[in-house]
Formats: C-alpha cells, structure tokens, sequence
C-alpha cells in the first residue's frame, strides 16, 4: 500500500471522508517526501488534517507549535475523542504537570504535542525534545512568524532553533490561512527552510458576494437586511458593548440573535457558539474573538459593522460564510464619519514611549516584582483589576503591553479558562490498602476512578460540580474531599482558574535599563497605517471589483467577479468587462496628460457614442475623473 493510500484510510476511520480535497493531498505528498512546506489554505480549509494525519501514519509524535491555548485545548480533545494520544503543553501548567506531560510524550507512545511558541524556549523542553521520537514540526498562525504579517509575535523567532534539537531531516510545516508575497518569502527565511516550496489553493471564494455600503443607520440597514434574509449569519463589532447592544436591538425587533466576546466566561462562550451553531439562535453579534473553531457551514453573510485594522482579518472574517459553496454575502457598512475613526485608533493603539515604560514599570509593581527578577516566572494577571487600580484606559495598558511583547520583554496570554487538574500518586496496590484503611474516602475515590480515566498516567481535567451532582454531595464536600487527598500524597490536586498570563522574558529592569526603539515603534505603527489604508482604500473604492482587490492584495491573479457592488453596477451599463476597460483604459491615459472637455474626448475615442457616454458618465459618479473650474476633466488619481 502507498503512503497516500494509507492517509485515505485514516482519513476515513477517523473523519469519516473518502478523498482529500486538492491543495491536502498536495501537502500530504510534500510532507511525505521529507520537504519542508508553506502550506496556504483558506480559513475552513481543513488545515489540521495535513499534519493530524502523517502523524497518525507513523510511528513517532508531531509537535504542534500554535499560539492560541483556546484551539490547542479543542484539537487536543477532539483527538482524545477518537482515541488518538495527544498531549497540550502551554504557559498555564505547573512545572510537575508539564514534566509528566513530556514523560508521556517519550515514553506513552503519544502521536502530537501542542505546545505555545513561548515554552519552546524553556530549558526543560529543549531538554526533554531531544529524546522523542520527532516526525513533523507543524507551525499553525505561521504568518505570526514576520514583521511584516498582521500579527507578529517575538516568541515565534525562535521556532527555528528547533530543528537542532530534533534533527535536520525532520520535515517542518508551516500553516496560514493568509499571506502576502512578502509575509510568504519571510515565513519561509525565518524557519529556515531547507528549500523554498509554497502550495496554496487560490484565495478565489466564487460564491462569496462582496458588497459595501454606506448607511446612515446601520441599525435600520440590518434590520431590513435580516428581515429580508431568513438564514444564519454573524456581524463583527470591535466594541464588547456593542455586541450586547446590538443583539437586543435584534431580539427587541423579533430577531433571533445573541452576543458573544471575550469577557465572557468560558461555560457562556461555549454555550452561545454551540447554540449558534445548531441554529438557535441564527444570528451571533461578535467581537473578533469569535472565529476559533467554528464549523458552520450554512453562514450566508458575515457583516462587519466597523472597519477592521486589515485586509486579512477582514478576508479570514468574511471568509467564514459560504463555507458549503452554496452562494453567500461579506458586507462591509460604514458612515462617513467610520474612515477618520478608524485613523484615529493608531493613537490608542500605539501609546507613546514614555506611556508604554510608566505601564511596564506599573506592571512590575502590580506583580511585584524586584529589580533583576522575574525572568521565565508566570504570572497571573487580571487586566481589569490592573486598569482599574492605576486608573488607566484598557485600550493603551492592553496595546502598551502588547508592544512591549513584540520588543521581547513579556509575553501575554489569552484568558485562559484552565479546569481543576488531578493526577493519581499513589501507585494501584497502594490506593487499594489507602481505601481499606480509610473507609469514609472509599466511595469519593471509586467515583472518581468510575468517571475519569487516565488519572495514573497523566494530569486529568476534572470538574467539582459534575461530581457533585452525581454524589449528591455539595461542591465543597467535593473540594474538601480533593484537598484531603492531596494533602495526604494520593493525588495531586490542582484546582481550577480563569485568568491570563504574563511571562517575563527577562528580569525586570529599571526604567533607564528599558530600552524600546523609537524607530521600531515608529516602524511598526506605518506598517499598521499602511494596512489599515489598504482596508479603507477598499472601502472608498467605487471603480474597482470587491474580490480582484482583495486577490491581488495576496498576490494572487484575479478576474472581474461579476457579482460585487461595483461589478453590479458597471454591468448595468449593459457592456462587455472588455468593451468598459478597453475604453477607460483609453480615457485615463488621456486625461492623465492634460485635461479636456466631455466633446474632446469622445472626438479622440475610437468607441460609439452611446458606450463612451456611459464611462464618462460611471467615472464621474465614481470619483475616478473630475471637473476642474473650466469644465475640462481630469482624472482622479
């Protein structure tokens, strides 16, 4: 049986589908050469499968390298579903659980390790790799890898040092939903591919509509739209607040709808998305928080009711509808007023030097930390608590830390909702000489040992109220029934927390030891500006098709759509895509060297009347010519 025969098989036993779709197989032929390979697949692409599955068809572990711990926790538990050893390894375990966790990795015959670029770097993981049976490094959010991608993140630099400890021959795969030619080229440079090799499935969605319009009253415009539009959808907000806002406005009008964002607690994020995702209710109001791990196919539009900072989140955004072929809509609404706005947010998004030192030496305080400590220590870190005890906007402190992450000083973590761990440290023989000499803990143990497996070999998620409910014991009995057992050395109990993390990458420094670049922050904010002028220039454009921006913003060639707001209107015109851009080809290089009249023109133009006349006109109405005060046009560059 050949390597691709095999895949096919594992594909069905375990997902269920009989044929890969184009651009996996691809990746799955490289891999299986040895190749290193940029993989770039749309959003809902089926990206994991091209690692999940070498990895299953051999006989050593992958390592899974990805930042977000919320996407790590649910593959993780979706292969444990299936039977499949997997292991999550990030920044919110104590140093006992990640030990025995890497125990696991070398010894217990585990198929992937899901690690935080953050860990990588630890001394413990570069100890412990060098003894496992490595087969593929696969690198997800890889765009997080170059300063020039939307979401550069320090700790991803260092990804590459790990072909030392695993060997040179280990094929490595870099995955990304969106890439410009540019984050493309350095992708590959900075994991230091062994040769360059890029497989990527068109960007093209033919059945996604790209529409934008500009309103006076959102909320009227989605009303009418959604009373129009029977079918599932989501609007992206930026503002938590409004999320909220708008969801009642919706169910006030007789709307199913509901709202999602981060703030919420991980129990209300999955009970609103699962919700959502079987139909009730059909519409979800969200920040971008929403997006990891949504399998809907049957989305038919995603709004956004403010202008994203970039053309790929508003790509991997939209990208979301349509995901079942079946024709859908991204809509873009916006006032006049959204543009300047959106200019203003580089101001809160890029606090000055000084402002980022005074958070960081706050931050120190808050934490206490003393100078010259710190260093690799994890903390827990409430941002609220932090704003509100200094008096600070949320908005700066968060993005001054975030700057102060991309200088290397810290790393931040998502909120992570990490559930009560327990591992068994009594070996058998001797819990079973425990339970007969402490009868009053007998049944607290049976019922654990009856509801979880896995409690000898690795820390297992374990919660206090489900265990409550089947013993009909409250949720303290439960918690002292834990403590009693840990303090007794039968278990280990950790108990559960929602909180973020911060990391120190190095100690703490005075502020006159702190150095942050003005030219870096300089640099990185116009590399912002310049993608946010990007989004606005697709935004303001009336002349050019929706989907041929977006595709050659990625380098990608690109046709007319025919379907988008500007194709509409240019086909009402009633002329070929070619008769419209052989003669506006013809009026711009025209106008671009002096002005003329409408008559002048029309005099030089070797078209009819009638379809010169409807050009003019369209580019009047477009903004792409212009009247000076004699009346001459000119064009509008």
């Amino acid at each position: 049986m050949n390597r691709l025969d095999k895949y096919r098989k594992i594909l069905t036993r375990y997902w269920g589908y009989t044929s890969f779709r184009p651009l996996q197989e691809d990746i799955l032929k490289s891999i299986g050469q040895g190749y290193d390979t940029l993989g770039l697949m749309p959003t809902g692409g089926g990206k994991s499968i091209t690692f999940q599955i070498p990895a299953i068809a051999s006989d050593g572990i992958c390592i899974v390298i990805t930042p977000l711990i919320a996407l790590m926790k649910d593959q993780v538990d979706k292969l444990k579903k299936m039977d499949i050893r997997a292991m999550a390894i990030h920044s919110g375990m104590t140093r006992e659980e990640i030990d025995i966790a890497f125990d696991n990795c070398i010894y217990g015959d585990y198929k992937f390790l899901y690690i935080s670029p953050e860990r990588i770097r630890s001394e413990i993981f570069e100890k412990r790799v060098r003894a496992m049976n490595v087969v593929l490094v696969a690198v997800d959010e890889a765009h997080c890898i170059s300063k020039w991608g939307y979401d550069f993140r320090p700790s991803y630099l260092h990804i590459a040092g790990i072909r030392k400890l695993v060997g040179k021959d280990v094929p490595m795969l870099a995955l990304t939903a969106t890439a410009t030619s540019r984050v493309v080229e350095d992708i590959m440079d900075k994991l230091e591919f062994r040769q360059k090799n890029v497989l990527k499935s068109g960007f093209e969605r033919k059945n996604l509509v790209y529409l934008v319009r500009k309103v006076e009253d959102k909320n009227k415009y989605i009303l009418e739209t959604l009373q129009k539009v029977k079918a599932s959808g989501i609007i992206y907000v930026r503002n938590r607040k409004k999320t909220r806002e708008i969801a009642q406005f919706l169910v006030s009008n007789k709307i199913s709808a509901d709202y999602y964002h981060a703030g919420l607690n991980a129990e209300q994020r999955e009970y609103k998305q699962n919700a959502w995702t079987t139909g009730k209710p059909r519409i979800i109001v969200a920040t971008n928080a929403f997006g990891m791990g949504i399998d809907k196919a049957d989305v038919r539009f995603v709004i956004h009711w403010d202008i994203p900072d970039s053309i790929e989140s508003y790509f991997q955004e939209s990208g979301r509808a349509g995901r079942d072929g079946k024709k859908a809509w991204a809509v873009q609404i916006f006032y006049e007023s959204d543009i300047g706005r959106a200019k203003e947010r580089v101001n809160r998004k890029f606090p000055p030097v000084d402002y980022i030192k005074n958070i960081y030496e706050l931050l120190c305080n808050y934490l206490q930390i003393p100078i010259g400590s710190g260093k690799n220590v994890v903390y827990d870190f409430n941002l609220a608590e932090f704003v509100s005890r200094y008096r600070l906007s949320v908005a700066q402190a968060y993005n001054s830390l975030k700057f102060l992450e991309r200088e290397n000083y810290i790393e931040l973590t998502e909120e992570l909702n990490n559930p009560s761990r327990v591992f068994f440290k009594a070996s058998r023989d001797d819990l079973y000489k425990f339970q007969v000499a402490n009868a009053s803990l007998d049944s607290f143990i049976k019922l654990l040992l009856r509801n979880y497996t896995g409690l000898f070999s690795e820390y297992v998620p374990v919660n206090e109220d489900i265990l409550a409910r089947k013993s009909g014991l409250s949720r303290d009995i439960i918690y002292k029934y834990f403590v009693d057992l840990s303090s007794r050395d039968i278990i280990n109990y950790i108990p559960g927390k929602r909180t973020a993390l911060i990391i120190f990458t190095e100690e703490r420094l005075d502020r006159k030891s702190l150095y942050i670049s003005p030219e870096n922050h300089r640099d990185v904010m116009n590399k912002y500006l310049e993608r946010l002028d990007e989004m606005i220039k697709y935004v303001n454009s009336k002349s050019k098709c929706r989907a041929s921006m977006l595709l050659d913003y990625f380098g990608q060639e690109s046709v007319r759509c025919g379907m988008c707001d500007v194709c509409m209107s240019r086909n009402e015109l009633d002329m070929s895509k070619y008769e419209f851009d052989l003669i506006l080809d013809k009026i711009k290089e025209m106008l671009q060297k002096e002005g003329m009249t409408a008559e002048q023109v029309m005099e030089r133009l070797d078209a009819e009347k009638e379809n010169a006349v409807k050009v003019i006109r369209w580019l009047l109405d477009h903004d792409k010519i212009l009247k000076d005060n004699t009346e001459n046009l000119i064009w509008n560059s």
